[in-house]
Formats: structure tokens, sequence, C-alpha cells
């Protein structure tokens, strides 16, 4: 095992509209599916895609949702024997909204998820010195994810955040516990108080969290591209153009590719390239899971565009 993820586990019920609806309003929808997601499993599967060794820490419900949500985790080649199975309480789920063109709204209902904590954390340790990398992410409790950074940079893990969804903005005793910092252009404005959306906010919003004590920040703006800061170096990686369908699972997809070239020891700038290269891909796709690329069509992508 190279990388453990940390996180949350969920179904999406899926539905397709002309356009996001506006407050009080009902619109026909043209299209519903259900599909496995949870920003920690869809990050587990496309490491996992991307033939990167992965376990999954996490709690699903003793329900029908948990039985194929899992069932899909393996099926997707991630290891599930730390996925506890929550006798209490439902499977997490996640009801999304998706326009023509690509843009989405999101409301997540934690269930199982929302119970992790200290337990979770113990099963996580006896995996960490099997481990390179651990990715953790916001849908799950705040002091789970605080236990579980803690834990992996005692054990030498490198630790990488994907602070979504931005709960509080009081994350800044987390930043000294973190390798790589990811958020995209509105977690980044909500963690700095500005907006953020073009490079050179990106670039400031960089600076100041890494001012705040987060060690490498990386600021992703969608079909812009991404802004990395780091002691070393600031660069600017631009997107790849693709025809969007669906850009929900596109940054889980872009963790995956940047931790996939990391447990490859590339150097940063390409993991960065790598990033944008599985969000690209994913964002062509509809779903979560299921948008997630494998190794060899990723690759392909890469060679195509001259990024390998």
């Amino acid at each position: 095992m190279t990388a453990i993820v940390f996180g949350s586990i969920n179904m999406d019920l899926v539905a397709r509209t002309p356009r996001l609806p506006e407050e009080g309003e009902t619109l026909l929808g043209s299209d519903f599916f259900m599909t496995p997601g949870g920003k920690g499993a869809n990050q587990a599967v496309a490491l996992a895609k991307l033939r990167v060794p992965t376990q999954m820490v996490g709690r699903v419900g003793a329900d029908a949702f948990g039985q194929e949500l899992l069932a899909h985790l393996k099926l997707a080649g991630v290891q599930t024997s730390s996925v506890l199975v929550d006798q209490d309480h439902h499977s997490g789920v996640a009801i999304i909204t998706v326009a023509d063109g690509g843009k989405n709204q999101i409301i997540g209902v934690l269930g199982a998820n929302g119970q992790m904590g200290a337990g979770d954390v113990e099963r996580l340790k006896v995996l960490l010195p099997q481990a390179q990398v651990l990715l953790l992410q916001l849908e799950v409790p705040l002091s789970a994810v605080r236990a579980a950074a803690r834990a992996a940079h005692q054990a030498g893990v490198r630790v990488i955040l994907d602070p979504a969804p931005v709960q509080t903005t009081q994350l800044t005793d987390l930043y000294p516990l973190l390798d790589i910092l990811v958020p995209n252009e509105v977690e980044a404005g909500q963690l700095v108080g500005f907006s953020v959306n073009d490079p050179e906010t990106a670039a400031r919003a960089a600076t100041v969290l890494r001012q705040q004590g987060a060690n490498t920040v990386i600021v992703k703006l969608g079909g812009q591209g991404a802004f990395c800061a780091s002691a070393n170096e600031m660069f600017w990686v631009p997107a790849f153009a693709v025809e969007a369908v669906d850009t929900v699972a596109a940054g889980d997809a872009f963790a995956g590719g940047l931790v996939a070239a990391l447990v490859e020891g590339l150097p940063l700038q390409q993991a960065v390239i790598w990033g944008a290269a599985a969000g690209a891909l994913a964002v062509t796709r509809v779903g979560a899971q299921a948008a997630m690329s494998d190794r060899p069509e990723f690759e392909a992508f890469l060679a195509e565009r001259g990024a390998g």
C-alpha cells in the first residue's frame, strides 16, 4: 500500500436540469441516476484506477447503499478492510443537481460519515507504517481530520488536505501538519477572506495561506488551471482544454492525479500537471467515481497533449 484515503463515502443522487434552480423554484429535470460518490471514496477510486495501491478508511451504513458502496470500491481496486459498517447510522448521501453545461449544486447528508472519530483514527494508525501519503477532505468531522493528520505527520507520512467543503475558516491549526493544501477557488476565498477568481488572486491566496502555516498550496481554478506555491517555487499550470459535461468530481480526480504522481516520485510541477489532466478527463463524463480515468486512458491523454 502506498496511499491511504481517510474520509467520506456517499451515494450520489443526481438530477440533470437545463439550469440550476433559483431559490423557491421547481424545475423539471431531464434525467436521474444514482452513483457511488463521497469525496473520500472518489479520491480513493481515482487513485486505484491510476494503479496506486490505495486503502480506504471510512464508514458506511448497514443498508443497501452501504453494500453497494463497498462493492463498488472493491471493484475499482480499493482496499476496504478498514471501512467500518456502522449499524446505527445510514450511509452518507449527496443530492446533486447538474445543469446543462456542467455547473452543479450539492447537498450532502453525512450519515455514517459524521460518526468518524477516535476508533477510525486508530484503524488508520495501523496502516501508516505501510503508507507514503494520507489524503484528507472535510466531509467527516474536523476533529477526526485533525487527529488523522496529526497521526500521519508524526509517522512521517506525507499529508495532503483537500479542504472541501469548507465548514469553518478556523483551519490554521491544521496547516503545520500538512505537506500540501489543495483548495479550489471558492474554498481558497473562504479560507483567506477575499475573492479568488484568476491567477493573480490565486497567487495572493496561496501566499496568505503559506504565511498562515501551510507548507505547499495548490489553488485550483477549474477551467483556468492551477497555481502552486511552495517554499522553493511558484508556478502556474494552465487547464487542459476539454468539453465539460459534468464538473462534480473534477477536484477529486485532480487529487488522484496529483497523489499518483507524487507516489511515483515525480516533481511537484509534474504532479500538478497530472492533477490537471485527471481533472480534465473527469469533466468529460457524467458522475463521480464513474468519471475517473484508468491508467491507459490517462497516459494516452498525457501523451496526446504533450504532457507525459
